[in-house]
């Protein structure tokens, strides 16, 4: 997996409510887990931009509702910093679905802008994104 050109803060624990920011039918979903975090033992992992998760379906679609799917963080309030020396934070947390492990999106479109860094990173997202910043 392709490094992120920029140092991301933690930004979201396990358990947080985000927003499906692509229209797969989802609305709001929960981060369950983090594929590839690294933590101090004992510690709770936490996600940040650009970070591979797994979330559950909590509000959309009733045929989505419970059930678990991959997902990718695409925008976080927390401020991070990128190596031009600016601070970027955005409105709020939002996760693109993800189909399969490769990156190939579930939705056909993402709602609202995507970070750069998410962009060089996942490929497919950028395709589908209007506004990358």
């Amino acid at each position: 997996m392709k490094g992120i050109s920029a140092k991301v803060t933690r930004g979201l624990n396990i358990g947080s409510h985000v927003l499906a920011s692509d229209n797969s039918g989802a609305r709001i979903v929960k981060i369950v887990g983090v594929k590839g975090g690294k933590t101090r033992k004992g510690r709770q992992q936490y996600a940040k931009l650009g970070d591979h998760v797994k979330v559950s379906v909590r509000k959309g679609d009733p045929k989505m509702k419970g059930q678990v799917f991959d997902a990718v963080v695409i925008r976080q309030k927390k401020p991070f910093r990128r190596l031009t020396g600016e601070r970027i934070a955005f409105t709020d947390n939002a996760v693109a679905l993800l189909k399969d492990d490769k990156g190939n999106p579930k939705g056909t479109q993402i709602k609202g802008p995507l970070a750069k860094e998410v962009a060089e990173r996942w490929q497919f997202l950028s395709k589908i994104s209007k506004i990358i910043l």
